[in-house]
């Protein structure tokens, strides 16, 4: 029987959980359990406010896609999956250090060969990132794999504006090569605004906050013996980098795209002069 009290219906809702075969499982949903009670009878959460939580989570659920997911942008812009990354950062002192991964690494990313350019479309000031992958004692490593994805030079991601953008813009799978080098052409990234249209705009609307992310790009690093990062590197100088939506600037991941004016260097990387250049290493833990 159901207890007459706040704290009797906690005690039975985990006494129902001792026999989970799986003790992880178990850890999990007994601790869930009791924070979200904690959390009621601390709020006073009335019926009504349960009523629209639970409306506003199965809105966020019915806009999720094969392109969206509202789950992972809810989960960004309360903090949580930036507390789960650093929660679980296994890389040391000196190693790149790990942030979001963000809603839209939702296809895989096309191979591509070192130096390729990944802005399809144009239109953005012409960039060149290059860097190594290397081990944590600055070994490098040959063979690793660098996966990258961006926004156009107007802040859109291809899956959001498939009309415009051809599948794989922004995004490429590039190996390292004999000396762990990796480089690539694009645009400069721009701010932009996370999705707004759907339950977490709504959120973001409700407690007076803005949906913008400073400019940025995507990175998953890794190679053979190592624990793969994901990461951003960040536009130095780019708006919004003290008060980025989903909490993911570290100052170790801001970055000079650095202005270059020189033909030759310009023709040696097959971009526009003038251009800008971003170097960044992307350096591994051992496993």
């Amino acid at each position: 029987m159901t207890g007459d009290t706040p704290d009797t219906v906690t005690d039975e809702v985990v006494a129902s959980l001792r026999g989970t075969a799986d003790p992880r499982l178990r850890e999990l949903l007994t601790g869930l359990v009791r924070h979200l009670h904690a959390f009621a009878r601390e709020s006073r959460l009335t019926r009504e406010e349960w009523e629209r939580a639970v409306g506003f989570l199965t809105a966020t659920g019915r806009m999720c896609t094969d392109t969206r997911q509202e789950f992972i942008l809810l989960s960004d812009v309360l903090g949580l999956s930036m507390l789960v990354e650093t929660v679980n950062d296994r890389h040391g002192p000196g190693t790149t250090q790990s942030t979001v991964l963000g809603p839209f690494h939702m296809t895989e990313s096309p191979v591509r060969e070192l130096g390729a350019d990944i802005d399809l479309v144009g239109g953005g000031e012409p960039c060149v990132v290059s860097g190594r992958v290397l081990s944590r004692d600055g070994t490098p490593l040959p063979g690793a794999v660098v996966d990258v994805w961006q926004a156009d030079g107007n802040g859109f991601y291809d899956v959001q504006r498939p009309d415009v953008q051809p599948a794989g813009n922004g995004r490429g799978l590039f190996t390292a090569d004999g000396e762990g080098r990796f480089w690539f052409r694009t645009c400069v990234p721009s701010p932009y605004p996370i999705p707004t249209d759907g339950p977490v705009g709504g959120l973001l609307e409700a407690t007076g906050r803005h949906p913008y992310r400073p400019a940025h790009i995507h990175f998953i690093a890794s190679a053979e013996g190592h624990i793969p990062v994901t990461t951003h590197i960040f536009v130095e100088g780019s708006a919004y980098l003290d008060s980025d939506a989903v909490f993911a600037v570290k100052p170790g991941l801001v970055t000079d795209f650095a202005p270059v004016d020189d033909p030759s260097a310009a023709g040696g990387f097959g971009v526009p002069n003038p251009f800008r250049h971003a170097r960044f290493d992307l350096v591994l833990e051992p496993s």
